[in-house]
């Protein structure tokens, strides 16, 4: 099956950076779209960013949007998210995912990357 695999997660201060990778496999990555979830304990999982497989069209929650870029290279199967002004807020397991179309809603993705986990705090 479709297997994704991201990495870059870790602890950092507020105000720092850090930038979320996600491999794909098992599938042609132009032809979905690839987007980023958070959940932290006690919440439920939220849509962060996506971009989309159409037009290249990208779509930011506005707790994150000026502070997140979400980019893709289609050649090697790759979506980055770089993550800068990071706030303790924004502490949570990262998920990436895929599906044909961008969407907010976790029941309608496809496809689920395990997860990595960003620790804002200092």
């Amino acid at each position: 099956q479709v297997q994704l695999v991201e990495s870059g997660g870790g602890l950092v201060q507020p105000g720092g950076s850090l930038r979320l990778s996600c491999a794909a496999s098992g599938f042609t990555s132009d032809r979905y779209a690839i987007g980023w979830f958070r959940q932290a304990p006690g919440k439920e999982r939220e849509g962060v960013s996506c971009i989309s497989s159409s037009d290249g069209s990208t779509y930011y929650a506005y707790s994150v949007k000026g502070r997140f870029t979400i980019s893709r290279d289609n050649a090697k199967n790759t979506v980055w998210m770089q993550m800068n002004s990071l706030k303790p807020e924004d502490t949570a397991v990262y998920y990436c995912a895929a599906d044909r179309e961008c969407t907010r809603v976790p029941g309608r993705v496809g496809s689920w990357g395990r997860g990595t986990l960003v620790t804002v705090s200092s």
